[in-house]
């Protein structure tokens, strides 16, 4: 009795971990300072980031330049990014929010529409992402949640699945550095990448 009753408390305590592991945007909505797109990725922007395949171990470190430019809730932002092991690429974001926080977003290498919410000081949102893949491409679900610390840094959480399995994880802070700056230059190297 007394070995049944533990293995019935070791049951419930495991299943409340699992269950607690869960989160919901709706959790950070009291949190601040509170998270607008288009004020944070306004201007120009630095990203440091490093990506862990599903063994958890370290594959590629990328930085990335960015910058973007709104109106009346609608966006661009525009990424270079620059791996450890050589590569340069790019994306650019055409990106919406409404008054109520909702994001939507389209890009070269997204399938279909990201979707996503904001709440407080964060933001979640999913994704169908195209990458290159042994010659070919691979469709990876992307799950994404941002927390700004402060009006001027933000920690991006990024997990990439596929059949329902974590294939990646890919951790990054962003910087705002200038919410005045030209994209012009930007812009032109987007462009000029797209185009190779």
């Amino acid at each position: 009795m007394k070995k049944f009753f533990w293995h019935k408390a070791v049951l419930a305590a495991s299943l409340s971990i699992l269950t607690g592991c869960s989160q919901s945007i709706s959790d950070y909505q009291q949190l601040t300072p509170e998270l607008a797109l288009d004020q944070f990725f306004l201007g120009s922007g630095r990203a440091y980031g490093v990506m862990h395949n599903w063994r958890g171990q370290q594959s590629v470190r990328f930085v990335a330049d960015l910058c973007g430019e709104w109106q009346q809730g609608q966006g661009d932002l525009y990424e270079v990014f620059y791996f450890s092991d050589g590569r340069v690429e790019q994306r650019h974001w055409q990106l919406s929010q409404s008054a109520e926080g909702e994001i939507t977003g389209t890009a070269g290498d997204v399938v279909g529409e990201a979707t996503g919410q904001l709440a407080g000081n964060s933001l979640y949102w999913q994704y169908v992402l195209r990458l290159p893949y042994d010659g070919d491409t691979l469709d990876v679900t992307v799950k994404d949640w941002l927390h700004l610390v402060d009006e001027k840094n933000l920690i991006n959480r990024t997990t990439l699945h596929k059949f329902g399995f974590k294939v990646a994880e890919l951790t990054l802070s962003i910087q705002q550095l200038d919410a005045k700056a030209d994209c012009s230059a930007l812009k032109q190297q987007v462009a000029e990448i797209a185009a190779n």
